[in-house]
């Protein structure tokens, strides 16, 4: 059986639409000279990969209102991709990231450019510097393609408000993962730090990744209110749910399937819901030997392993667990409530739960 996100051919249509606008943004720059490849070429490999997740509810939010196959909705589609480029070059730089979709982050493979060529100045500074503009440069396509998209234009003036929702929202997000990596997590409860954890899920990944462009999608084609709402609550419980399984897989998954090294996510310190429940389980030896190891740069492969033991013996990975599941039931129940969603379209995003909950990468 297809993956649900290759039904209507959509990833390689939305491929191909990236395709095609990027050569044609390429073309434009060209005129600078030939150094403007070093910020080209890397976005263009970004955009080779990917589930295409946010693309994918982008189209089938359209179809979820009633629409037939539009080529405008796999050019809204495509724009989604281009927004997430945007947010993950960006997200590398902020978290010093070493590498993405198992290559170089974009700053790392312009540092190395600069080293190799013996440039002159910082290249840290240089990678840092370029992948912050091929980043702006991604925002800048995403929202050209948004408007570009040949949908009718009441369409686009619909959905446009949900557009700049998302892109102001993620970028508050972004900000509050900063504030809460470097707030003191000790001076607040457990409840209180598992829910700081979830605040920043909610804001940095799980509307930009599903409530958003589902519901960019479904305003853009007409969608009832009473859908739409439904569809906000499917897409919110969906992408936290979404998210939670990522910082999963950030510490337990598998390198070779996720493309990061193993407990990446525990050198850099991210202070995920899987950490806040283990520090809500956790006696005073186990908290001591959680703030030793957290954001520790060296951490070993034996470290990392036993850091994994204390997610599961403190109660955490389990509790996690059982958070993706109750998100995942209620996107089933929100979906069920959005009564003038049918054929395909609900089939779709009913697989869909499955598909961003239970994965290996």
């Amino acid at each position: 059986m297809p993956h649900p996100l290759d039904r209507a051919d959509l990833r390689s249509r939305v491929q191909t639409r990236i395709d095609v606008e990027l050569d044609r943004w390429a073309d434009e720059l060209a005129e600078i000279g030939p150094d403007v490849v070093d910020l080209t070429d890397p976005v263009r490999a970004l955009l080779q990969g990917g589930k295409r997740l946010r693309a994918g509810f982008a189209y089938w939010g359209w179809r979820a209102a009633g629409r037939d196959d539009h080529e405008g909705a796999i050019a809204l589609a495509a724009a989604m991709e281009l927004f997430q480029a945007a947010a993950l070059v960006h997200d590398d730089v902020m978290d010093d990231s070493e590498t993405r979709r198992g290559a170089p982050a974009m700053h790392r493979a312009l540092a190395r450019a600069h080293t190799e060529r013996a440039w002159h100045g910082d290249p840290e500074r240089f990678g840092t510097a370029g992948a912050i503009l091929a980043g702006n440069l991604c925002l800048g396509w995403s929202d050209d393609l948004f408007a570009d998209s040949g949908l009718p234009p009441e369409s686009l003036t619909a959905a446009r408000p949900v557009f700049e929702r998302m892109r102001g929202q993620l970028m508050g997000g972004q900000f509050l993962d900063i504030v809460t990596s470097m707030r003191p997590w000790h001076d607040l409860a457990d409840d209180e730090r598992i829910e700081w954890a979830r605040k920043v899920i909610r804001y940095k990944s799980a509307k930009y990744s599903i409530e958003h462009p589902l519901l960019i999608g479904a305003t853009a084609g007409g969608a009832s209110a009473g859908d739409l709402d439904a569809l906000s609550r499917y897409g919110l419980a969906l992408g936290e749910a979404f998210q939670l399984r990522d910082d999963v897989l950030g510490v337990f998954g598998d390198p070779e399937v996720t493309g990061k090294p193993a407990g990446d996510d525990l050198r850099e310190g991210k202070r995920t819901v899987l950490i806040a429940r283990a520090l809500a389980g956790a006696d005073d030896v186990t908290t001591t030997r959680i703030d030793q190891w957290l954001g520790a740069p060296d951490l070993g492969t034996d470290e990392v392993e036993a850091f994994r033991e204390l997610l599961v013996v403190t109660g955490a990975l389990e509790g996690v667990e059982q958070d993706i599941a109750a998100g995942a039931q209620v996107a089933r129940e929100a979906l069920a409530a959005a009564v003038g969603v049918g054929g395909e379209a609900r089939e779709v995003l009913a697989e869909l739960i499955d598909a961003t909950t239970a994965r290996s990468t």
